[in-house]
């Protein structure tokens, strides 16, 4: 009997998850059908800032083709909303009057903006419509707007400091934009990075043409813009930022609202366990932004240190690979379904910021100081190695590195203004791997000698984290024939994430064409 999966949402993990769930439609297991409030297929939201300083095209962001999902047989309903679930049916009610049935139920519903309580910015949160001169850069219509303040040379106020926000900043100053960045705190990044690489941080924005307003507490908006829209953000010292357009940047929220309307427990995400179910029913799943991994064991010690939703989208495509095999098994009637391994626990991620003149990658836990009481004492404290910090700054020049181990092995990072030091520090992060004792020989990777000296990296290291694709791969796909970036990502999904690796694509490309016979 052919499975009925229905899909809630057609962001970019739902559309990894109706990739993989391909086979079994074509074979007959599974009937497939997603749904999309938005008019266009899945397409690259974290790419929006990109599109909307002019730097890729809408068809370039594009991650899913309906018309070919549509003849392969999969069910696509664009410019649709669930109104409700019927659990008790298995039934949704949808806003164009149809109430499809389900087996399996995956809310992919991903996230919204958070918009910040401000004097003359009140909008209905679950829905909200903000005024004229005011984004929160999410959709295409979003990127649009940004578009037309860039290309006009307009005044630019981003209100947040994490990094979409810092990445829209330097993308749109980098295009002769004005840009102002507003934060609360005392640097940028402020929950990601220690107070010295925030400080080396922000000075580095400056030097790329942000200006930074740091410790500032926003109370509100004006509106007295000739047609009405933005003109000013307002601050509780009493003063004023000046702008065309106010971007914000204040972070997302889970969209839950659908799965609390029919009952599921939620928290920060929609609770679902170590198999992607939500808790106490079989039928339904969650992944991605609106998921939070927490099983319902109270003894389980990885969910008991367990954070919510991360909000990167790698973590996503994981989550959706491993349910599409899942589900796949469950709707062939495979008894391996049940003793597929769980998805292991991610580990923290990796944050890098790259633009013209700077470069920063931040990981893990970087809050403590060298002179913390810990560092200093000698032998083991809980039973744990003792924690050691190096730590190394140059703010003159915008360089920065500090570097967190237990036992030799890192458990944060921060690296400024040092690439191939960061390019390394991020590869032993991620592999668990021992630093060397002279913690001195990684910052030499960034010295002048090193530069001309430098030798072919390391061809099984992750390139794009995103997409977990190694150089190698990449490697394979460019001998095949693959010459340009957007040739790579449709044959490995390499660079179809954040982009943050698409200029290490480039000269993987680069460096194979260099060493081909004409």
């Amino acid at each position: 009997m052919t499975e009925r999966i229905v899909v809630v949402g057609f962001g970019p993990v739902a559309a990894r998850l109706v990739d993989e769930l391909l086979p079994a439609v074509r074979s007959g297991l599974a009937h497939l059908t997603v749904i999309g409030e938005e008019a266009e297929a899945a397409y690259n939201r974290v790419l929006v800032a990109d599109l909307g300083v002019g730097r890729t095209t809408a068809s370039a962001l594009a991650l899913s083709d309906a018309a070919a999902l549509i003849a392969e047989g999969v069910d696509v309903r664009l410019g649709v909303r669930v109104r409700r679930v019927d659990r008790a049916r298995q039934q949704l009610v949808l806003s164009d009057g149809t109430a499809p049935g389900y087996d399996r139920l995956v809310f992919a519903t991903g996230s919204r903006p958070v918009i910040p309580n401000l004097t003359g910015l009140n909008p209905d949160p679950a829905a909200p419509v903000l005024p004229a001169g005011v984004t929160a850069l999410r959709d295409l219509r979003d990127a649009s707007v940004l578009q037309a303040a860039v290309a006009g040379g307009k005044r630019v106020v981003v209100l947040g400091g994490g990094v979409l926000g810092l990445e829209t900043a330097l993308a749109a100053a980098e295009e002769g934009a004005t840009v102002t960045v507003v934060h609360n705190g005392p640097h940028p990044l402020g929950r990601n990075i220690d107070r010295g690489g925030g400080a080396v941080l922000a000075a580095s924005l400056r030097n790329c043409g942000v200006r930074v307003a740091g410790n500032a507490r926003s109370t509100g908006v004006e509106h007295n813009a000739p047609d009405g829209g933005f003109s000013a953000l307002l601050l509780d010292d009493g003063s004023a930022i000046d702008g065309d357009l106010l971007v914000l940047s204040c972070g997302v929220r889970p969209r839950t609202e659908l799965a609390e309307g029919c009952g599921l427990s939620t928290a920060a995400g929609i609770l679902v366990d170590h198999k992607l179910r939500a808790h106490h029913e079989p039928h339904i799943f969650a992944i991605g932004d609106c998921a939070e991994v927490r099983c319902p064991d109270p003894d389980c010690l990885e969910c008991r240190t367990a954070r919510g939703p991360s909000g990167l989208v790698g973590p996503g495509w994981r989550q959706a690979e491993w349910l599409a095999e899942y589900l796949s098994l469950l709707a062939a009637g495979s008894p391996e379904a049940e003793l597929l391994p769980a998805l292991p626990a991610e580990l923290p991620g990796v944050i890098v910021l790259k633009a013209r003149g700077m470069n920063m990658a931040v990981a893990g836990d970087v809050s403590a100081d060298p002179w913390d009481e810990e560092v200093l004492s000698a032998g083991a404290a809980d039973g744990r190695p003792r924690l050691q910090i190096a730590q190394w700054a140059d703010p003159e020049h915008g360089r920065y590195v500090k570097m967190t181990t237990r036992a030799g092995v890192l458990e944060g990072l921060v690296s400024v203004g040092m690439p191939r030091s960061a390019a390394e520090l991020v590869q032993l992060f991620e592999r668990g791997a021992e630093l060397p004792a002279d913690r001195s020989l990684l910052l030499r990777l960034d010295g002048p000698d090193q530069a001309a000296a430098s030798g072919a990296a390391d061809p099984e290291r992750t390139v794009c984290r995103c997409a977990g694709v190694s150089g190698t791969a990449i490697a394979s796909a460019v001998s095949g024939g693959c010459g340009s970036v957007a040739e790579v990502s449709g044959a490995t999904r390499a660079g179809t994430g954040c982009g943050g690796c698409h200029d290490d694509i480039k000269g993987i490309i680069e460096t194979h064409f260099q060493g081909a016979v004409a």
